[in-house]
């Protein structure tokens, strides 16, 4: 969700990672234009697509934007025979972006049981993989992350043939951090076209904050209490400019995710693009008792 003082315009774009385990971290981009997965184990529902203003469906990105996102992966660690994987341990965040699959090369495995053995970790897995991205369901599985701490994910096939185990430890991800990775990821676009970086938003920082709690009730620019969105940080009296971009949900699941999501909607990447902005707060709130879990908020101004 995007604001400036000329529109406001709804969009939730899909955008997911995966990790493949077998050494390395694929990002995916597609079509598809929602990913909310209800917090129900077993079953995975998807929210209707929303629309812009003008009624069209938004691309996930545009055609002159890309922006490579494979990172190095390790080929030559092949998976023993009679195994699945081969790393024996990893380490996630409790954001909800993860597809647990097996090994690189194994495939026509048939039908696998997946057990979990802390339940307040991972709480079990969902009847299929996301199919919608293209992976099937015969060799990966997306985990219900319940908390954090560490489970041993078992995995094998009925006919016994292959069988193994993965420690899992989920943590929680880095607040900070992350809001301060999407001022990095935005400056690294703005560069790419030839634009100035934005500093950090110390005036609007607590705006940022408080608009990412507030659309955990209030998915909307304008605020719990009914006022506007800008009311957060307000134009001083010597004027200004400022802009809202919000995003939750499943498609928000990191900040390079998150930023994607953005420069997937014209008037997102308006925002991130205009050359009059300086500076950029950002919030983000991780809250696994919400429906939507990641909510995220970027305030622009020149003030």
């Amino acid at each position: 969700m995007s604001v400036n003082t000329a529109a406001i315009v709804v969009a939730l774009i899909f955008f997911i990672s995966v990790v493949c385990l077998k050494g390395g971290l694929d990002f995916h981009v597609v079509g598809e234009r929602s990913d909310i997965v209800e917090d129900k184990a077993g079953e995975i529902a998807l929210i209707e697509s929303t629309v812009d203003n003008a009624g069209e469906y938004v691309d996930v990105l545009n055609e002159d934007y890309s922006l490579s996102l494979q990172a190095e992966t390790n080929n030559n660690s092949a998976v023993p025979d009679g195994e699945i994987w081969n790393e024996k341990a990893m380490t996630i965040y409790a954001t909800p972006d993860i597809d647990i699959c097996v090994g690189a090369g194994l495939s026509n495995l048939g039908d696998m049981y997946w057990q979990t053995s802390n339940t307040d970790v991972i709480e079990g897995f969902y009847n299929s993989a996301r199919t919608w991205l293209g992976y099937s369901s015969d060799i990966c599985k997306y985990p219900v992350i319940k908390g954090t701490g560490t489970t041993i994910i078992t995995a094998g096939t009925y006919d016994g043939k292959r069988k193994d185990a993965i420690k899992v430890t989920v943590i929680e991800p880095p607040v900070e951090e992350w809001k301060h990775e999407v001022l990095t990821v935005v400056n690294n676009i703005r560069a790419s076209n030839n634009l100035s970086p934005l500093t950090w938003g110390i005036t609007c920082e607590s705006a940022a904050n408080t608009r990412a709690k507030e659309i955990i009730t209030l998915y909307e620019h304008t605020r719990p209490d009914g006022s506007d969105w800008s009311t957060a940080c307000p134009l001083p009296a010597d004027g200004g400019t400022s802009g809202e971009n919000l995003a939750i949900g499943n498609a928000a699941v990191s900040p390079i995710t998150t930023v994607l999501l953005w420069m997937g909607s014209e008037s997102h990447r308006a925002n991130i693009l205009n050359p009059e902005y300086t500076n950029l707060a950002v919030g983000f709130v991780f809250d696994p008792s919400t429906k939507y879990r990641t909510h995220w908020s970027q305030f622009f101004s020149t003030y």
